[in-house]
């Protein structure tokens, strides 16, 4: 997991920090600087960037173009924004990038919350799911209206089976996981492109 202080410090405060540990272990990426894309069932992988400024270089090539998930919580970069010159440099910044992803991802969960009529471990890992694939019920689930804030009852989510998931998810292989093809999550299985080779040329 990325070094829990950060998390701490920079996660949106209406979000336990047990729900951001899990989601982060679970959905997210030790690199700050992590840049996934993938269009239909293809994931694209050009040369990893080594910096900030090639980082956001790479996000201003293809979002808009194909999905592009950024950084930590794995951000979709081209949520709310009309064209590439609206991009926000805080999608490489791990602090930004924690507080901005948590803020989003509340929402996510807080919709998949309303939609089962409760809050526990198991609808959190819907939740997770619904963040990778993009999609919940078959609705763009970022572009989808907050719901509001969670009963005091129903946000009482079982923190120790949360902790212990996100172990499991921290020890595990960090690798893409395999989705359903046609989903717009930029880990999902499918042919891969292997750019690497092409490094300066993109």
């Amino acid at each position: 997991m990325f070094d829990a202080a950060i998390i701490q410090q920079c996660a949106d405060p209406s979000i336990e920090i047990a729900i951001v540990e899990r989601f982060i272990a679970e959905a997210g990426s030790k690199n700050p600087l992590a840049v996934n894309i993938s269009s239909g069932n293809r994931i694209i992988l050009p040369a990893p960037p080594q910096t900030a400024e090639a980082a956001m270089l790479l996000i201003e090539r293809f979002v808009g173009k194909a999905v592009v998930r950024v950084g930590i919580t794995q951000y979709p970069a081209g949520h709310g924004i009309v064209a590439a010159a609206d991009l926000n440099a805080g999608l490489v910044d791990p602090c930004e990038n924690i507080r901005m992803g948590t803020a989003l991802f509340g929402k996510v969960h807080r919709i998949v919350v309303y939609a089962r009529g409760e809050s526990s471990a198991t609808v959190l890992g819907e939740a997770i799911t619904a963040w990778r694939a993009g999609t919940f019920q078959g609705a763009y689930v970022f572009g989808e209206p907050d719901p509001g804030p969670l009963p005091v009852e129903a946000a009482a989510v079982r923190v120790s089976e949360m902790s212990e998931a996100a172990i499991d998810a921290e020890t595990a292989p960090d690798a893409p996981v395999a989705l359903p093809a046609g989903t717009d999550d930029a880990n999902a299985a499918g042919i891969r492109v292997d750019l690497s080779k092409l490094a300066g040329k993109i």
